[in-house]
């Protein structure tokens, strides 16, 4: 643990911590542009989720500068995957249900959707959409309402949104109000933070 560090600021961590939901969490399929994906770990940090999925197969991950993530990067902790069906065990060992974004037939809109239970989001790169791969492992598919003329959002303003739904969801149902996480891992990703 770092020396320097207040007081305050392990009071802040442990508070931040706490509220750190353990069975949600995104999948940010091959998207390229580090604007969006600097946005989208800004906004999971901002609903507590602290854990990404990164599915990347045609594209690199983009270099994301510490300025544009707001140090989002530093408190959200990511996983790379380059198999869909290895990634879709390792969801599915701790019992997520798979949705990915969409316009079809089988789509049903956000507030339709319960994601208080153990839920991960397939977030695609808006030009080329969601790999069949990833298709192929989702339980089903989630689309948000929209009145315009324009039919479809940007990717992180449409991650914020899911993350919303998600936090009024996990609100209402009281599940900000204790620890996620049993208390070792708790502590010890307190220490880790603590040392950051």
């Amino acid at each position: 643990m770092r020396d320097t560090i207040t007081e305050r600021r392990k009071e802040r961590i442990r508070r931040v911590l706490e509220k750190r939901q353990k069975d949600f969490t995104l999948v940010v399929d091959n998207v390229w542009d580090p604007h969006n994906v600097s946005a989208i770990l800004r906004s999971c940090d901002a609903f507590g989720v602290g854990h990404v999925h990164l599915y990347y197969t045609t594209s690199a991950f983009p270099e994301l500068g510490k300025k544009s993530s707001a140090s989002a990067l530093k408190w959200v902790s990511r996983t790379r995957h380059s198999d869909a069906e290895a990634m879709a065990s390792q969801l599915n060992d701790q019992d997520m249900t798979i949705l990915a974004t969409g316009f079809t037939d089988r789509a049903k809109p956000l507030d339709a959707w319960d994601l208080t239970k153990p839920t991960a989001v397939i977030l695609s790169n808006e030009h080329s959409g969601i790999k069949p791969e990833l298709e192929n492992i989702a339980d089903g598919e989630v689309y948000i309402p929209m009145m315009g003329m324009i039919p479809s959002f940007n990717v992180s303003v449409a991650a914020a949104l899911i993350l919303y739904e998600s936090f009024r969801q996990r609100m209402s149902k009281g599940m900000y109000d204790s620890p996620a996480f049993p208390p070792d891992e708790l502590e010890a990703m307190f220490e880790d933070w603590c040392s950051r």
